[in-house]
């Protein structure tokens, strides 16, 4: 009989491996089809790298590489400027506006868990927590430039001689955490209907969200 359990032990093990080469295999290849496309459409566009001494290709490649070692905590944001004519500003004005994608995707997830797990009933809690949503987006979006590493920068030129901008952040959902908390803690005085589910909405904002 004991034989018969360890032939079936090692037959399962051998299955979940085969499963797991396989599944491996198939997310490779996924990922070395996404990179193609991604480089095909940046050629295609004419963007080339800004601001680093790695040629875009491997840029691109380190951008996967931080986001796969990160895994579920790994939260990819693009910031996009356009039409400028000093870099510099452009640059800035993309920083803002990440933080201002990321703020806005925040406030979003958290309403949908409001609405979704605790009220069910959207328009009751979207006029009930307006304020509150409105204070915590706007307070992500002063918190969480800290937490935002850049990943890497390409530039388009266009035909008037200005230039577009987009910059790829990655932030790290486990230390962006504080910043949202702190976030939250003002966003909660702007409420007393939000203050009711204080313990719950913190449960909500320390678990992140999940960006499209």
């Amino acid at each position: 009989m004991k034989h018969v359990f360890y032939a079936l032990c090692a037959l399962f093990m051998l299955t979940s491996v085969n499963s797991y080469a396989q599944y491996d295999k198939a997310l490779r290849k996924a990922q070395e089809k996404e990179y193609k496309n991604k480089m095909k459409q940046y050629k295609k566009e004419k963007w080339t790298i800004y601001g680093s001494a790695h040629s875009l290709e491997v840029a691109l490649l380190k951008h996967y590489q931080q986001l796969e070692k990160l895994g579920d905590n790994g939260v990819q944001v693009m910031g996009e400027a356009s039409n400028f004519k000093s870099k510099n500003i452009g640059k800035q004005a993309a920083m803002n506006n990440a933080c201002v994608t990321y703020a806005r995707n925040a406030g979003s997830s958290l309403k949908g868990r409001i609405a979704t797990d605790m009220m069910g009933d959207a328009d009751d809690v979207s006029k009930e927590f307006d304020r509150f949503y409105a204070a915590y987006s706007a307070t992500v979006e002063k918190e969480i430039k800290g937490e935002m590493r850049e990943s890497f920068s390409i530039i388009q030129t266009n035909k008037d001689g200005t230039f577009n901008m987009q910059v790829y952040y990655i932030v790290d959902e486990d230390a962006a955490s504080k910043a949202r908390v702190r976030a939250l803690n003002n966003a909660l005085q702007e409420s007393q209907a939000a203050q009711k589910y204080a313990d719950k909405i913190k449960s909500f904002v320390e678990e992140g969200f999940t960006q499209d």
